[in-house]
């Protein structure tokens, strides 16, 4: 019989150790040498083999030409919810693996169970959960309103049972709470470790492949912000899916870091309620309700988040600052990027922001990453500088350059069309922008401009 030989890899390069060291000597690491699943010696057959070794199996067979291979059969399942479905690339593709991360308490877990009561209508769900008995999973059902008949529970930590029991039931659809909480009995190191959660992974991804089983994992994240375990474990699954959100606000936002079946600029929008997570299929009128009146520093600008456009109120505000170097803060933009446009508004048009501190402000928990953003971001900090309250009706989105003109942007067509039906009368857009556009097409009043002093001259005569 073949003897188990345990080894130890680097979860940073890969590097293989027989023993285990304090510091990788190939890429200079500490501290990430961790055990790996033991390898079976494996001798080769022949005149000086012992001939105990498994040959081979010949895949020959196997290979397939790529146009034998249909793809008109339905290889994707309805979760019941548009916005998960939006994320997915469209729904959960047959023999997936996805990966669901986020901070613990985000709802993970509630959407998951959520997605059951649509699922069990026509398929067969099995929910493993390591970390929750059936009686507390039964208790979150009722209070989530989830009283399908083809939710079948199982609760255990040993993932090779696991899969084991999935090739015999073969249910339509797993979910797997949460990996972290999995473990494989040949390996000696606990739960959630670097190796534990890799070997787990991967059998659950070959348990998937084998059965074409799509299967949802639960992952945690860690204090920095990213999915606990191994970084190769994002590149074994097909989609990685993370879930943010302040835990003590009700908004909370999809987006998909991984996709192979699918778009990774597409996010979900939901919102936490007592009776579980609800959906917001117009997100851009829930965050530009209570709107201030009248106040100075706020500005509407439309992102794109993937192909849905997004209305978003910029809040900016400019104190007389008591510190020798001004405070810089920006909430949901970037930091660099601030500092930038301050330099352009004190360059170009002479608005010294020397002594004053900066705030910024992204309302509802959005990030603005698009460049079509630093027109409005501009009108604000002017805004906020002279004291002067933009109209609530008017929306700015467009690029600008270091040497204060502004750049055409994509998508304007569908981000005026969004301002439009939100009842905005004025939009200010690049030049550049304004002239590949059919004007007659809207009723909202469209001012191209070229740089930012004919934008401001906009917002003094409106």
């Amino acid at each position: 019989m073949a003897k188990a030989r345990t080894h130890y890899e680097c979860t940073a390069c890969g590097a293989q150790y027989p023993k285990w060291n304090g510091r990788c000597t190939n890429c200079g690491a500490w501290n990430t040498i961790e055990e790996a699943l033991p390898e079976m010696t494996v001798t080769a057959r022949g005149s000086g083999g012992t001939g105990n070794a498994r040959r081979a199996a010949d895949l020959s067979a196997q290979i397939r030409e790529l146009a034998e291979i249909g793809t008109n059969e339905d290889i994707r399942y309805d979760t019941g919810m548009t916005e998960l479905n939006r994320v997915l690339g469209g729904g959960l593709v047959k023999g997936s693996v996805v990966l669901l991360g986020g901070e613990p308490g985000i709802g993970k877990s509630t959407l998951l169970l959520q997605i059951c009561q649509h699922l069990g209508e026509e398929h067969s769900v099995l929910y493993v959960s390591g970390e929750e008995s059936a009686r507390q999973i039964k208790l979150r059902a009722e209070r989530l309103g989830v009283n399908t008949e083809s939710l079948y529970l199982l609760t255990g930590n040993d993932a090779e049972s696991v899969c084991d029991t999935i090739m015999q039931s073969e249910p339509d659809v797993v979910i797997i709470d949460s990996i972290q909480t999995m473990h494989i009995n040949g390996l000696s190191s606990g739960s959630g470790s670097v190796p534990q959660v890799r070997e787990c992974t991967t059998l659950f991804m070959q348990t998937a492949k084998a059965k074409e089983i799509p299967i949802f994992l639960v992952g945690h994240v860690t204090k920095e912000g990213a999915i606990a375990g191994p970084k190769v474990m994002e590149h074994i699954v097909d989609a990685v899916l993370i879930f943010e959100g302040d835990r003590y606000q009700s908004i909370r936002l999809l987006r998909a870091v991984k996709n192979r079946f699918g778009s990774t600029n597409e996010i979900g929008v939901f919102e936490m309620r007592d009776t579980g997570l609800s959906q917001v299929e117009n997100p851009s009128a829930m965050l530009l309700d209570g709107r201030p009146v009248g106040v100075s520093g706020t500005c509407v600008c439309c992102m794109m988040e993937g192909s849905r456009p997004i209305l978003a109120e910029i809040q900016a505000l400019c104190a007389k600052s008591t510190l020798s170097a001004p405070r810089r803060t920006a909430t949901g933009f970037d930091y660099n990027r601030v500092y930038i446009l301050l330099a352009v508004l004190e360059k170009r048009y002479g608005l010294f922001f020397g002594a004053l501190d900066v705030y910024l402000n992204i309302v509802g928990g959005f990030r603005l990453d698009e460049p079509a953003g630093d027109l409005a971001v501009a009108l604000a900090l002017y805004s906020a500088m002279m004291d002067k309250p933009i109209g609530e009706t008017v929306i700015a989105f467009g690029e600008i350059g270091l040497g204060g003109e502004l750049r055409s942007v994509s998508n304007a067509a569908q981000r005026i069309q969004e301002a439009e039906r939100l009842g905005f009368t004025l939009c200010i857009l690049p030049k550049q922008t304004l002239r590949s556009l059919q004007t007659n097409r809207y009723t909202i009043r469209l001012a191209g401009v070229s740089n930012l002093r004919e934008a401001f001259k906009v917002l003094e005569q409106q």
